[in-house]
């Protein structure tokens, strides 16, 4: 098949969701503006809801990704947001054929367990 193949801003952030559930120690996504609180942890049917994706207006062809997950207690939390950028850039690149530019992971919460804030 030729042609171009577009990847859009709704399927990339889906991705990056997706990514972000398989590092350890993440334990779900929150509701991007909090305005549920912590009371709901995203599930992975429902990753992209915890990301924000915009194109770069300062590089373009690029893309921010703002993600914001709950991680579990006693784990390392620099590590975590650590591990969980590499992986959203690698996700991103080899997955999307997208160019991250800027990773923001923004930790909402702490929780000792699947669906508990």
């Amino acid at each position: 098949m030729q042609g171009k193949i577009q990847v859009e801003d709704p399927a990339l952030a889906a991705i990056l969701g997706l990514a972000a559930h398989e590092v350890p120690g993440v334990v779900g996504m929150s509701p991007v503006g909090l305005k549920e609180g912590l009371s709901r942890i995203l599930g992975k049917r429902e990753a992209k809801e915890g990301v924000v994706v915009k194109p770069d207006p300062e590089k373009p062809g690029a893309y921010t990704a703002d993600l914001y997950v709950v991680v579990a207690y006693g784990v390392n939390i620099p590590a975590v947001v650590e591990s969980v950028g590499e992986r959203v850039a690698w996700a991103a690149r080899e997955l999307a054929g997208k160019e991250l530019s800027r990773i923001r992971v923004h930790v909402t919460g702490v929780s000792r367990g699947e669906g508990e804030a």
